[in-house]
């Protein structure tokens, strides 16, 4: 059945006012035009859907089922008018995002805030490597993503919004710990944890040492953050991860942080999106207040 948006609510007025004139009236239609409108649905339904019994107007059987599907389709359609006002006004709409593992560690807060400002937001939040997160921007499969530095790779509209320094953890009974300017050549005999291939933060790592031309002689490899922390807890070795993974830790002084020379690495946090791509309101609320106001929620460890 081929039938327009025009003819059904042309149709619900006349069915709901059972009279062609007041529902032209309101229409701000002529009569003419009603009748034809309602007419060439009569045709593509292959029914009447009015009868006329001397001056009154009467719906058909067929006329009460259209006028039941005419009413659903347009309270539908005004509900869907009613969520993309409420989308512009920012009450409503999906946040798509992707993080860093690492940024794992405080981007829920940020979230929680922002849901507090706007509760009926909802939230997909994916957490996972550098590498997930590149493959998330080039399938356009998030609105936005936080991470460190951003690829070369890549057409992207990256922010800075705050510092993510690495530093080197030991556990407090380690040789090391408590000593002060550790020359940076000295770790080259210690046993590292660091994270797996794909990880932005172990690429970080191997950029400084290579710059430096140093190495880690010996390393055991980690597919978290959280198990580098145990192992260096237990005394496995020493590791080198985000300030951000720590607060716990260095607040229960199970972990201890080292004076190395020329550490900390320091890195940034991100927030970005693919060039091009059309922010839906609640990406650019969420963007916003990323830049504007992650400083003033988060209570991060400082390096003092």
């Amino acid at each position: 059945m081929n039938l327009t948006l025009r003819q059904l609510k042309i149709f619900e007025a006349v069915a709901r006012c059972l009279s062609y004139t007041r529902a032209s009236k309101e229409l701000h239609l002529t009569q003419p035009a009603v009748s034809m409108q309602v007419k060439q649905l009569e045709e593509s339904a292959g029914l009447p859907l009015f009868e006329q019994i001397g001056k009154r107007v009467f719906l058909t059987e067929a006329g009460q089922e259209m006028a039941h599907y005419a009413r659903s389709v347009l309270d539908t359609l005004q509900e869907a008018d009613q969520v993309f006002d409420e989308m512009r006004g920012m009450e409503r709409g999906c946040l798509r995002i992707a993080v860093a593992s690492t940024a794992n560690y405080f981007v829920p807060r940020l979230l929680a805030a922002f849901c507090q400002r706007y509760p009926a937001v909802k939230v997909s939040l994916d957490v996972t490597n550098r590498e997930g997160l590149l493959n998330a921007l080039a399938d356009n499969e998030v609105d936005l993503v936080i991470m460190g530095k951003p690829p070369d790779s890549m057409d992207l509209l990256a922010e800075i919004f705050m510092d993510n320094p690495l530093v080197v953890i030991a556990s407090p009974q380690h040789p090391l710990a408590g000593e002060k300017n550790i020359p940076l050549q000295r770790l080259q005999e210690e046993t590292f944890l660091i994270r797996e291939q794909g990880s932005g933060t172990r690429s970080a790592t191997e950029r400084f040492f290579i710059d430096r031309d140093l190495s880690l002689s010996s390393a055991m490899e980690m597919s978290s953050s959280e198990a580098i922390k145990q192992g260096v807890e237990a005394g496995l070795g020493l590791g080198l991860l985000s300030l951000h993974t720590l607060e716990m830790e260095l607040t229960l002084k199970r972990l201890v942080l080292l004076d190395v020379q020329e550490l900390p690495i320091l890195r940034k946090w991100y927030v970005m999106y693919r060039t091009g791509k059309r922010l839906s309101m609640v990406a650019q609320k969420f963007r916003e207040f990323v830049l504007e106001e992650s400083q003033s929620i988060l209570d991060l460890p400082t390096l003092s």
